[in-house]
Parts: C-alpha cells; structure tokens; sequence
C-alpha cells in the first residue's frame, strides 16, 4: 500500500513545489498566471523574467516560436486544457531551463519533434493521438522523470527510443483504444505505471499482464469487459515468473464475477504485496453460481488458506453487487480465511463477516461503511494476532456486546467504534474487554455518562467526543493507564474531576455547555499538560475570574487560548475574549464589597454628624419645624386671623444689647416728622398667648421690609438668628426686595459662627447702611434709610391708624 501511494506522490512532489506560489494575477514577477481567461494566444506582455507561467483552460489553438523567445528563464509552463492541435517542440528551442511542460487534454495530433534537455515532465495525456508520440529525441532527455503519453493503438517498437531512460512515472490514456502487441509494455524502464482505459469500451487483460511484468507500483484506471468471462484468457505458469509489480490498484472496476476470480487468483498468487481495489461493480447472470464458478470458489478456498504467498494488504472500496444472487457465504468464508495482515473493506454494504475457523494471521481489519451489527465476531477465539479493528460507521448497538467481542482478541490495540449507535444501560450490563487494549475510539454515539462503567482497564487514549455525556461520575473505577481523553462536543456543564485518571496528560472538553469552569481543575488534575476548552457558551461573572487567573498561572495549559475561548453571557458582552474580560476584586469578593460599604456608611455618617455640627443643622431642623408648625396652625385659624395686609413699613430685629440704640435713635427719627413710618417692635407689638416665634412670623409677614441692626451683639443673640432665617426665607419665597442691613459696629469675619452663613452671604451680595460715628452725617444715613423703606401702606391700615 504504501509503494502504491508513491505512485502519485512523487508524480506531483515536484509539480506542487514549483506551483506553491501561483498568484491570480501577475504579482510577482517569476510567476505569471493566465489560467481561465479565454485567451486565445499567447500574451505579449509576459515578464520576461518570468519562471512559472499558467496558461491552462483558455481557447489557445496554436503556438508560435517568438511566445516564449524572450523568456528565457522558464522553468514551468502549464497548457493544459486549451485547444491545440499540432505541437512543434521547437518553439521552446530559446528556453534550455524549461524542466515542467504540461500539453494534457488538448487536441494534439501530431509532435515536430525537438530535444529539451533540461526536461524532467513531460505529459501528452489526453490528447488525439493515434499512435504514441515518441520521437527520437526523447531518448536524449537524460532528466525526465514523468511521461504522460496518449494513443489508440500500441505496438513493441513504440518504446523503443526510450528504453535506456530511467523513468519514474509513466502516464498512459488510451481514448479509444483499438489495438495492442502484447510485451509491448515491457519495454519501459519505469518504476510506476498508471493506465487509464476510456469508461465506455472494454480494457485488454494484456495491458495489465504486462504492466504487472514493467513497472513496481501499476494503477489502471476504468477496467471493464462486457465479454463472457470464458473468453477472458488467463495466464501461463511463466507470466507468474516475469510479475514485478508490488503494489496495484485498480480504479473503477465493472466485471463479471468469473474475470474478477480469475484476476484475483492470478494476483494472489503473484509477488503482489499490496493490492487496492476501488470501486468495484460485482456483475453476473440473474440467478444462483454456475457449477464451474462454485467449485472455484471452494478450491481456491481451500488452497488459499494453506498458500502463503507475498500479499500483504487488500484493500476493497465502495464495492456494489448488482443483479446477482448467491450464497454469501462462500464469500465472507472467503475473506475470513485469507493468508494476510491487513485486510480493508470499506463502503461495501457488507452485513456480516464470519470468524476464521484457524488461527488468522490478520493484525489490522478495516470493515468501515458497511451494515455489519453486534453479532460481528462473538465467542471468536482465532483473532489473536489482530492489534487494530476499524468498525467506523456500521450499525453496532450494544457496547456491552462489542467489548466481549473483543474479549479474545489478546493482541488487539486499537479500536475504532466511531459512527455507529452504541448505547449502555449502565449495571443491567456486564462488559469485558481485552486487557492489551490501549486506544479505543466511541466517538458519535449515543453513549451517556454509564460509559465510565463499561470501559477497558488498561485504555491509554479515550475518544467520546459527539456523545450525549453531561458528567463525569465520581466514585467510578479508576482508569490508571488513561493519558488522553477527549470528551468535546458533549452535554457537560463543569470540567471534570482528574481522581480517576490520575494519569491523564491531555483533555478536550470544547463545544459543551460550561459556563463556569471549576476553579480547583488546575489543582485536583495537576499531571494535565494540555486542556482544550474553547467554544463553550462561556458566562463571563465573577465565578469565571479564578479560572482566567489559573489560566495565567498554568503557564500555557489551555490550548486554542485566547481565540477559541469567548463571553457568551451576558449579552453585552458577547464575543468578548476571556482574556480581556476584567472584574474588580471588590465587585466579587461579598466579604469585602460588605466591609466596604460599612466602612464607607460609617465615614458618611462621621462626615454628616461633622458638617451638622459645624453647620449647627439641628438648628435649621428645629427653625424648620417650628415654622412648618407656625404655618399649619395658621391655615386651621380663622379667616380673620389670616388676613396677610401690611401693617408696617418695617420689621426691627436687633439685639437686646443694643436696644437703647434703636429706642433712642433708630424708632424717633423714623417715626416722628413728615412721612413717618411706623415700624413693628416686638415689645409693643407681639400678640400675648402666641410663642415667640409665631410672633416673629407673623410681625415679618405683616411688614413691607424687615431692618436688621447689625453688631457683635446681633450675631450672638438666638433670636436674632431665627428673624434673620425667616426674613431670608420670606426674600427667597416671595422674590421681593425687603431686607435692610444697618451695620451698627464693624463685625470681624472670627466672630460670626458657622450657622451664620446666610448672614455672611447677605453681607457679601447686598447693600448695606453703615452707621456713622460723625454726627455730621446722620442726616444723610435717615435719609437713605427712609429711601429704604419708602413704600404707601393700604388705605384701610393707614385710616385706621389715624
């Protein structure tokens, strides 16, 4: 299998290489790519130093020597898939590095014929050849490496020019093929052989003689034959002999079951080692296995079990049978019985394959896509050389029933059970698996988390990613030997706990349902070198802060960080990487947001009580309260009593101390003369049975201004505080001009309190009347003060006075 894989891989080593960096448009000036733009020439304004030129899939017919005269430095050139008719070589005379030419799928017919001797591929493939254009001066090229040739018919001088060369890969498509002289092939000194037959006509049976008899590794490509498989000549003793060929594929295979045995008898009796088989149609006559094809499938039967020839590996790929009915098991008993190691059948709707009856020489079965079920190899005791078994895709129910199938098999590694529809039904279901099993895959199941009950003791690598597992039981039996496990795309809601795995080295939980990892993963799985837990609908909170931070700690252990790990929830924060989600110590931590706001209180009221003190509020409070009490009782008097005319012209607040002031000075002068002004006193005109502060209420209420006496004396009386506060308020309120300041003796700034600083305000903002020391000026300061408070009180008031 693995020669047969040189087959293409070498061929396009050397063409990816080259082509790795071809541009859609021309970027770089040693690569110039063309393909896919209906050209129908060859451009003139290519770069002339230009290396890699792409000019496939356009309309071009024909080439001319000065295309490609200026470039002399092509290496590469692909024009492929164009319309070419006649191929001259010699236009490529001015380019001797040209070591990559590609003419495939054009409609060449014929080749002029000059040597470029720095060629290592040439391919004519799929053009319309009739015989095969090789000239003379293809023995003259010492580099080639890979031949692509196309023809209809093939005879033994063909090759003859050829011979000598050291090929690699040869590529032949026969369109349309009439004729073959057999032995011609044998001609090539090639290491690899690839034939592809048209779809539509019958294949020689002498071309794959003769290949096997060329080349190491042969592929043929669309193998059929409408002939009865009686006219389907079969080989001589001799041929076995000649064979060379060690690893063979055939591709796209619609035979008789008569030619299909026939072809497999002849290779496995040949050095074959490995043998593909892809695509392959089973056809035959409606009805049972004639006498002559059973008795065929029994002898070989029987001599296949004993012969040990050079097969190493078959492999069968998307095989159908179509109209043909027969005794499947001669088939299966067939396969089971064969003399190899690897045996693959993959996509073959196979539904069962029976137990060798000896002791099989199998190490790796691959029976993926097909319809195989539980009862595939139970109570088999003669697989005990087999380490690998793939059953990817069948139709498998019972895990308990697939690890008892295993039971026997004491030098099985490696399981793969991925794809099927296994379930376990937790203690109503006993398991048994082979104790060298090491890997097993149960991936794409419908597993729950009562696998961990079922699982094989001494397993290494653990697959249950795409189950519907949503934990990870505690308390289950340990798995020491368990390295890797990987439970992606899964129903888990937390990482789990590492007690029992306590060797595991790498987990992949992604795509589950965690929204808060645990914490404690790092510490309770501490032997873990790698996690993967991106794309989980993560819910970035303050939970999610300890796991970020371990993260930082953990010195790498989350793979795919930080792309594959995002904020799911809350919704603003969608999208977001872990990384940069960040949430203060303080907003998380309740202790200490609790302590906070306790510390923050206790200052807030120390800060209170502070400017409450300084600012004498209770005193405010208690003016408050008292006026709120003075204006409730007054809306639940009688009318009469609220009656709000002026009275006077002006409300007296002064100081006790400075009571002489005011009766000697202030009220005569007032008073008495031409345009007396009648002033409200509280001595004269305070109601008995109302408190003082009713009182002052409501002389300030019933005067047009109110006339504050100033001094050191004033700022340290209680009461005239309160006039003040109310007075101010009655300013405020009633948005009218009615205070007058007489600054009686200076005040020093010290001396006023705290409480005082409407005072202080009023002092800064208003006017105020300065008494003066010089007798002089009195005259002038009654003046001003009678401007002050000139105003015309109500008729009623003034003819009641008089």
């Amino acid at each position: 299998m693995a020669a047969l894989t040189n087959i293409v891989v070498f061929a396009w080593v050397f063409i990816l290489t080259l082509w790795n960096n071809i541009q859609l448009t021309v970027e770089n000036e040693f690569i110039a790519n063309y393909s896919s733009s209906l050209l129908t020439s060859v451009p003139k304004n290519i770069l002339v130093h230009t290396r890699v030129l792409d000019l496939s899939h356009n309309r071009i017919s024909e080439l001319s020597i000065f295309d490609f005269m200026s470039l002399s430095d092509l290496q590469v050139l692909n024009i492929s898939h164009n319309l070419i008719t006649e191929l001259d070589l010699n236009v490529f005379m001015f380019n001797q590095d040209l070591e990559y030419l590609d003419f495939s799928h054009n409609n060449i017919l014929k080749v002029y014929c000059q040597t470029v001797a720095s060629l290592r591929h040439l391919d004519l493939s799929f053009n319309e050849f009739t015989a095969l254009p090789i000239c003379q001066e293809f023995g003259t090229m010492f580099h080639l490496e890979y031949l692509g040739l196309s023809a209809k018919m093939i005879q033994k001088s063909d090759f003859r020019y050829i011979t000598h060369l050291q090929l690699h890969t040869v590529f032949l498509t026969l369109q349309d093929f009439s004729r073959y002289e057999p032995q011609s092939l044998t001609a090539l000194n090639t290491r690899s052989l690839h034939i592809v037959f048209s779809a539509n006509q019958n294949f020689s049976f002498f071309l794959l003689y003769d290949g096997m008899s060329t080349s190491e590794n042969l592929k043929i490509t669309n193998m059929r034959y409408t002939l009865s498989y009686k006219d389907f000549p079969s080989p001589s003793l001799k041929f076995l002999k000649k064979i060379k060929t060690s690893a063979l594929m055939l591709d796209n295979v619609d035979l008789q079951w008569g030619i299909i045995f026939q072809i497999f008898l002849l290779i496995w009796y040949s050095p074959v080692e490995y043998w593909t088989v892809k695509n392959l149609t089973f056809r035959g006559s409606v009805g049972k296995l004639t006498e002559y094809e059973y008795l065929f499938l029994l002898s070989f039967q029987e001599k296949s079990v004993y012969w040990s020839g050079s097969m190493k590996a078959l492999t069968l790929e998307h095989a159908r049978n179509k109209v043909y009915y027969f005794n499947q098991g001669i088939l299966y008993r067939q396969f089971s019985e064969m003399n190899i190691e690897n045996l693959t059948i993959y996509d073959a709707c196979m539904p069962h394959m029976l137990c060798p009856k000896r002791t099989s020489s199998f190490q790796y079965l691959n029976f993926s896509h097909n319809a195989l079920t539980d009862e595939l190899f139970q109570n088999c005791v003669t697989l005990t050389d087999l380490k690998s078994l793939v059953l990817h895709r069948n139709k498998f129910e019972s895990l308990s029933k697939v690890s008892f199938m295993t039971s026997y098999m004491k030098s099985l590694k490696y399981l793969d059970m991925s794809s099927n529809l296994l379930h376990h039904d937790g203690a109503e279901e006993r398991c048994q698996w082979a104790d060298s099993l090491a890997e097993l895959d149960l991936s794409y199941n419908q597993l729950t988390e009562s696998v961990f009950e079922c699982l094989p003791v001494n397993i290494k690598i653990l697959a249950l990613q795409y189950n519907q597992i949503a934990s990870v039981p505690k308390g289950i039996g340990e798995l020491k030997s368990l390295r890797e496990l990987n439970l992606a795309s899964n129903r888990l809601t937390d990482l789990p706990g590492c007690s029992g795995f306590p060797a595991l080295a790498a987990l992949n939980v992604e795509m589950n349902s965690i929204l808060t990892p645990s914490a404690d993963f790092f510490q309770s799985c501490q032997g873990v070198g790698a996690l993967q837990a991106g794309h989980n609908p993560f819910k970035c909170s303050c939970e999610l802060r300890a796991f970020i931070r371990l993260e930082k700690q953990s010195g790498g252990k989350l793979s795919g960080w930080p792309e594959a790990y995002e904020c799911r929830y809350p919704e603003d924060l969608r999208g977001m990487q872990l990384r940069d989600f960040h949430m203060s110590e303080l907003s998380c931590n309740t202790t200490l947001l609790l302590v906070t706001a306790l510390l923050l209180t206790l200052v807030l009221v120390a800060v209170v009580a502070f400017l409450c003190i300084y600012f004498d509020a209770l005193w405010y409070v208690r003016m408050i309260w008292q006026w709120t009490q003075t204006k409730r009782r007054a809306w639940h008097s009688s009318p009469e009593e609220q009656e709000s005319v002026l009275q006077f012209h002006a409300f007296i607040s002064y100081s006790e101390r400075d009571s002489l002031w005011v009766k000697n000075e202030l009220i005569p002068n007032l008073e008495k003369g031409e345009g007396c002004v009648q002033l409200c006193q509280h001595e004269r005109n305070f109601m008995p049975g109302k408190s003082i502060v009713e009182n002052i209420i409501n002389c300030i209420e019933k005067s047009y201004k109110s006339i504050f006496v100033l001094s050191p004396n004033f700022v340290q009386s209680e009461w005239c505080h309160y006039e003040l506060y109310f007075a101010h308020h009655k300013l405020f309120s009633e948005s009218s001009n009615s205070l007058i300041l007489i600054l009686l003796e200076p005040i020093p700034p010290y001396v006023i309190p705290a409480r005082y600083h409407k005072l202080k305000a009023l002092m800064a903002k208003r006017t105020y009347l300065e008494w003066p020391k010089e007798r002089s000026k009195h005259a002038l300061f009654w003046a001003n003060l009678r401007a002050a408070i000139s105003v015309n009180l109500p008729l009623s008031f003034e003819a009641n006075e008089e």
